[in-house]
């Protein structure tokens, strides 16, 4: 950001609440400014008026601005708020509905509306063109080769002709922006082409192709990256003009530069909205990183970013971390951008206290009407607790608040809005079940304040504790807001200082001064990483470096100024987990390419970030990638004063901490010098920041004049047993950290896809009764089914467990769901007892340990044997020592059984066995860390707390049930029934008890076990209880023992609900779970039926084997329609995409679109199911386990019900047949699959106009995303 001398540089962040304004003046001297993002009486742009205010100040003209660089929300909120422009999306025929689809997964596993962002387009026009990939069949046309080297059959050009007229129909409508996305477009763009040159020459004023969006396979994302494009840059290129246009001149000959969601700068008239969604707080991290990292002497560094509606936090390491595909607003982009995980807790989260707990968000106040003292008549916030607490100063902030935005923040109105919540502490702590004394209103606001820190250090530990060993220390957290009191709190688990920057209030501004400019080069690839592609890998990558280098020598970079670094996107063959590697820590060598030994790189990089590597398994390029850079010259030449004599206090204030109020000094952050040492507790201000010095710590001014917060030892905490709702919050958190972090673990060292890539798997923390206290994630059918798993072993084995065991199970009768799921359980001893003091254990599903079929889950078994090995009670380890050769023993011997063969992949058994060993390693050191912080009384009583949270939870919402049925004249007792489609009833009575809060939850009259696989074991229908008690309350609670403890169930021996030891149970396991599921909602009355299937489908040869499953329609309810193609209830499994789908497998994936009209009629309709067709390009064994193709979803309150599902095979000579619900079929090339899966029914009477009482409308939530989101959402979504 250097330049001639007398000229001005501007770097200015244009935020949603605050646009920070950073310049560096003639002779190197900083000025900053801070003022609102929109004040219409005042001024039209922000930032604008901010370069504006220097001219009246120092008679600044256009001709003496140098450079000007930005960051701004325009392309997130735009996005948050659906204010981009109006878009049509085109895309191959037989996909029109492919991104309202998406992965199929839900985001929100409780929500039985399923909230899902509206799409971006407006319309869809089905293009008709087609391109596959080439495998020579018979009848083939000539093969054409795309960009990454695979052969490609054009099997239908574009039809132009009929395209024009639609298009000229979009423009008649006022549609203007295109995004068009075709079928392996990423590697034959040809098709994309020559539509995106039809749609200008018709007059369309943007077309965003997702071949130059982001050329990368998976049609999904690119798809939802092109139209965020189309959606966003022209929003973002009439900002740009509007801000040109507010100076004489229009900027012509000042560089002007935006940030981009990566890090880096790009010229104003190249940026795009797909690459500026992360613009404003990527500037932040560029910031710490170029100031706190270099000064702290190269630590890893945490970024800590509190706002008002989230927190943003990062992490920075020597370079920065960049993911390729995340999520923003429901809409995921493919494209580089820097790893900010966005969490809950801002400063105007809302604080609830809801069944005895302590709630910190998700929901917020917003900028309007913002907190309660913003003088709006919002909601009590964080901000409010601090403010209440003496910890912001209302005299320290400008009037801007009130309805005329001329007066200051209303401390009197924070205490009024949170004495509402105090009031209803007390009342919890005087007549709830543990009676205890009243809490101060202080008090209730320091409880708030510390639940919402914990809620922020459960990400923070995620990016940092679970790091590779030498990866896993401990980073020193750098903030930027206006508050460091979470850091402060937190530090002693996290870091041992906090340094805060100078301006830290406009850490982001800072950045963007510091930035470089940076031009990007990237193409798909198909190349084996081997000897013979090096020279080819080599051609590429130089020819992206020099487009790179004419990119930023066009923008004025001497070639001296210019650097570059190549990437290739490299992963093991057979593998979804690829990498992003550099080599520029690795030098060429005699077997590498030209431009690094990008393999050495990529085996330790593998090691570093999962534990082992695969050397027998080739190597395969997916990208290639070249950023080009070209350098800042900014030189910050302002130092602060050396101290003379001790700091001047400006005033004293007082402010509560632990223990009562203190006498707290406030020190100007202007007046103080380097070497100045503040001791706690103490207030630093300035106009942009305040910063909270707690006792026990110490703040130094520093020689760049940033703030260094030294942490003194944190004060023992003085827990007793008895029940505190605010350390019942924190252990929440607490527990739930433990069995998350043993998740990342065991994803960390597991090797099969299944684990480490579909992340299907569970993990979780038990009390010494077998009980569970905390699960993570939660994947539906794992809820309850693990409790029952430990509290067998316990049962089983009494005393026969000793330090050092590690148990083994699968077995239905022993808690297991079906056998895939081997669930190893690791008691937690504790000096001093002779008993374990709690339980850890993980749940993974493993591809296969044997049986009748690959993959262990036979459509026609019909007894458990024929699933695969069976585990009871297996010590894995004993005394220490791993038992290989007796699980080896027991994984090969359903091999003895006539027509089974034992497991097909003990390697990747034996791997991910240890690392769930090394899991639940995991836990117990985290346990015993906990133990040693509180002892084991309290945290066992407070696991005990937590349970009955759960329960009391329940209990609530029963009462609540009762009551309002009791209020209509209606009987306490519900009942409901459905049916397999071999006629099987599932029935059930429930009955409320309304002083208790009980209820009997009786499955009597249910059918008996079957002779095919559609048993369900007891753990399967308990984990189903459960999922429906937790969508029921309609909040977040704790998921434990307590939920099941109101509820007394009451299931038949010998049925198909609890079925006897040698019953197959596959099939209960993904079908009769669902059912179950529907009678619970069902006799609640909570909503109409779901498509009641996950719609298994497996596909194999000798040479491959494939397995998806399906979505549906979704069950409308009282306020919302049924959503259309998504999983529900206890399934949540993300469908392959269609191109990788195609690359895989011999399979061409003719439609995937939604089944209109599914969906069953009513005041809200149903949502409607999928018509998915495979057309087969080789023999195979086809394999379909279904329901719902007899009985039909129902309807609820008059709604009707949603269609059946079909399945059709229609052969190549035209023959179509009804393939039923579940068969074994074989396929030859030609045959078309045609699957349409069940809608979802509707509810209330289709003919009633009057609305009936619907939801309330959702409440303003924090933005969620970053890496530790992506990770628990894809863990989710199994």
């Amino acid at each position: 950001m250097g330049g001639p001398e007398g000229r001005f540089h501007f770097a200015i962040d244009r935020g949603g609440t605050f646009t920070d304004v950073f310049a560096q003046c003639p002779g190197g001297h900083v000025r900053v400014l801070k003022l609102l993002s929109e004040d219409p009486a005042n001024y039209a742009d922000a930032p604008t008026e901010g370069i504006r205010r220097w001219q009246v100040e120092g008679s600044l003209g256009q001709s003496r601005i140098a450079s000007i660089r930005m960051g701004t929300t325009v392309a997130t909120n735009a996005l948050l708020e659906r204010r981009g422009e109006r878009v049509a999306l085109l895309v191959t025929r037989g996909f029109r509905d492919l991104l309202h689809v998406g992965t199929q997964a839900r985001s929100d596993l409780f929500d039985l509306a399923v909230p899902m962002p509206e799409m971006l387009y407006e319309e869809v026009l089905e293009v008709d063109e087609r391109v596959v990939l080439y495998r020579g069949e018979p009848g083939a046309g000539t093969p054409v080769k795309g960009c990454t080297g695979d052969l490609l059959e054009v099997q239908q050009p574009v039809d132009l002709g009929g395209l024009r007229g639609k298009l000229e129909g979009l423009l008649s409508r006022g549609i203007r922006s295109l995004a068009v996305v075709l079928m392996h477009s990423y590697t034959w763009a040809q098709h994309e082409q020559q539509v995106g040159a039809l749609a200008r020459e018709l007059g369309f004023t943007h077309v965003s192709l997702s071949s130059e969006a982001m050329p990368m396979v998976r049609i999904v994302p690119r798809g939802h990256t092109a139209c965020a494009d189309a959606y966003l840059t022209p929003t973002i290129q009439r900002y740009v003009q509007g801000f040109r246009r507010g100076f004489q001149g229009q900027l012509k000959d000042v560089q002007v530069l935006f940030m981009r969601s990566d890090g880096g700068l790009a010229p104003m008239d190249s940026f795009s909205g797909s690459r500026a969604v992360l613009s404003g707080p990527a500037g932040g991290v560029v910031g710490y990183s170029a100031t706190t990292y270099r000064v702290e002497g190269g630590q890893p560094v945490i970024g800590f970013d509190m706002g008002g509606t989230s927190t943003d936090v990062s992490r920075y390491a020597g370079e920065f971390e960049h993911v390729f595909e995340a999520s923003t607003a429901g809409v995921t982009l493919q494209a580089p951008q820097l790893d900010i995980n966005t969490v809950a807790a801002g400063g105007g989260s809302r604080l609830f206290f809801r069944s005895g707990l302590f709630v910190v968000g998700p929901e917020s106040a917003g900028a309007h009407p913002g907190p309660a003292c913003y003088r709006k008549g919002g909601p009590v916030t964080v901000t409010d607790a601090n403010l209440v607490l003496g910890r912001l100063l209302p005299a320290s902030f400008p009037c801007i608040f009130g309805p005329g935005e001329d007066q200051p923040l209303s401390p009197e109105a924070s205490r009024k809005a949170l004495e509402a919540v105090a009031t209803e502490v007390n009342s919890f702590l005087t007549n709830g079940p543990c009676p205890a004394s009243p809490l101060s209103l202080e008090e209730v606001a320091m409880g708030f304040v510390r639940v919402a820190n914990e809620a922020m250090c459960r990400p923070i530990r995620a990016l940092t504790q679970v790091r590779p060993p030498h990866e896993a220390m401990t980073p020193r957290p750098t903030c930027w807001p206006a508050l460091g009191d979470a850091w402060v709190r937190g530090a002693p688990t996290l870091g041992d200082t906090v340094p805060t920057a100078l301006h830290s209030g406009l850490l982001s501004a800072l950045g963007l001064a510091l930035a470089d400019v940076v031009h990007e080069a990237q193409e798909p690839c198909s190349l084996p990483y081997a000897p013979e592609t090096f020279a080819q890998l080599d051609q590429r990558l130089g020819r992206l470096e020099e487009q790179c280098v004419e990119a930023l020598r066009a923008q004025g970079f001497p070639r001296s100024q210019i650097s570059t670094e190549s990437f290739l996107h490299l992963r093991y063959q057979g593998t979804d987990c690829a990498l992003m590697v550099s080599a520029h820590q690795h030098p060429a060598s005699a077997r590498s390419p030209r431009a690094g030994d990008f393999g050495a790189a990529f085996v330790e990089r593998y090691m570093r970030e999962f534990g082992f590597i695969i050397p027998e398994r080739p190597v395969v390029v997916d990208d290639v990638r070249v950023r080009g850079t070209g350098s800042s010259s900014l030189c910050l030449e302002d130092v602060p004063k050396v101290h003379s004599g001790p700091p001047r206090v400006d005033k004293m204030t007082q402010c509560y901490f632990e223990g009562g109020y203190q006498e707290t000094p406030v020190y100007l952050l202007g007046e103080l010098g380097c070497g100045h040492k503040l001791q706690g507790p103490c207030l630093i201000i300035d106009s942009n920041s305040t910063i909270l010095v707690e006792p026990g710590c110490q703040a130094e001014v520093t020689e760049t004049g940033d703030i260094r917060i030294s942490v003194g030892a944190e004060t023992a905490s003085m827990v007793g047993m008895q029940l505190d709702p605010i350390h019942l919050s924190i252990f929440s958190h607490r527990f739930m950290s433990i069995a998350e972090q043993m998740g990342r673990i065991l994803q960390r060292t597991a090797i099969s896809t299944n684990i480490k890539e579909r992340l299907d798997f569970s993990c979780a923390l038990f009390g010494p009764d077998g009980g569970l206290v905390s699960n993570a994630p939660h994947i539906p059918v794992h809820l309850g089914a693990m409790q029952e798993t430990v509290q067998f072993q316990i049962q089983q084995l009494g005393a026969d467990l000793h330090p050092g065991d590690v148990l083994l199970s699968n077995h239905p009768s022993a808690g297991g769901s079906h056998l895939p799921d081997l669930t190893v359980i690791t008691p937690v001893f504790w000096p001093g007892q002779t008993r374990p003091v709690f339980y850890v254990a993980s749940r993974g599903h493993h591809a296969d340990i044997g049986g009748i079929t690959p993959g262990s889950m036979p459509p026609h078994s019909t007894s458990l044997q024929q699933e695969g090995a069976v585990f009871l009670s297996f010590k894995l380890v004993q005394g220490g020592v791993f038992q290989e050769e007796a699980v080896t023993e027991a994984l090969r011997a359903p091999g003895k059984i006539p027509g089974c063969s034992g497991t097909r992949n003990l390697h990747d058994n034996l791997s991910d066995l240890r690392a769930q060993v090394a899991a639940n390693q995991k836990g117990i050191q985290l346990v015993g860390e906990l133990i040693g912080q509180y002892g084991l009384d309290v945290v066992q009583a407070y696991m005990g707390h937590i349970q009955a949270n759960a329960e009391l939870a329940v209990r609530d919402m029963l009462r609540a049930f009762g009551t309002a049925r009791q209020a209509r004249g209606l009987p306490l007792e519900v009942s409901a029934e459905d049916h397999m489609d071999d006629g099987s009833p599932i029935r059930l009575r429930v009955q409320i008890n309304l002083n208790q809060g009980s209820a009997v939850f009786d499955f009597s009259g249910s059918g008996p076990e079957v002779f095919g696989n559609l048993n369900a074991p007891r753990a399967i229908t308990l984990s189903a209880l459960i999922y429906c008690l937790r969508c029921l309350v309609g909040r977040d609670i704790p998921l434990n023992q307590g939920c099941l403890a109101p509820v007394r169930v009451v299931i038949p021996k010998g049925s198909i609900l609890d079925p006897s030891p040698d019953a197959a149970v596959v099939g209960g396991n993904v079908l009769t779970s669902q059912r179950v599921v529907d009678v619970i909602l069902g006799a609640f009355g909570a909503c109409a039926a779901s498509q009641g299937c996950m719609n298994n489908v497996t596909l194999g040869n000798a040479h491959m084997g494939y397995y998806e499953t399906v979505a549906g329609g979704a069950g409308a309810g009282p306020g919302w329609h049924g959503r259309s193609g998504v999983h529900s209830h206890m399934t949540n499994t993300r469908i392959t995409d269609p191109e990788i789908l195609e690359s895989r497998y011999p399979v061409i994936l003719r439609r995937f679109e939604l089944r209109l009209g599914s969906g069953g009629r009513g005041r809200f309709r149903g949502g409607d199911g999928i018509i998915r067709e495979l057309l087969f390009r080789e023999e195979a064994l086809l394999s379909v386990l279904t329901e719902r193709r007899a009985f039909q979803p129902y309807g609820l309150m008059g709604g009707e019900p949603g269609a059946r599902g079909l399945n059709l095979l229609i052969r190549k000579d035209g023959r179509t047949v009804n393939l039923g619900g579940k068969t074994s079929v074989p396929v030859y090339p030609g045959d078309v699959f045609c699957l349409h899966t069940p809608g979802g029914g509707g509810y209330g009477d289709p003919e009633d106009p009057a609305p009936l009482p619907g939801s309330p409308l959702q409440p303003l939530a924090f933005p969620e995303r970053g890496s530790v989101y992506e990770y628990r959402r894809a863990q989710e979504a199994v």
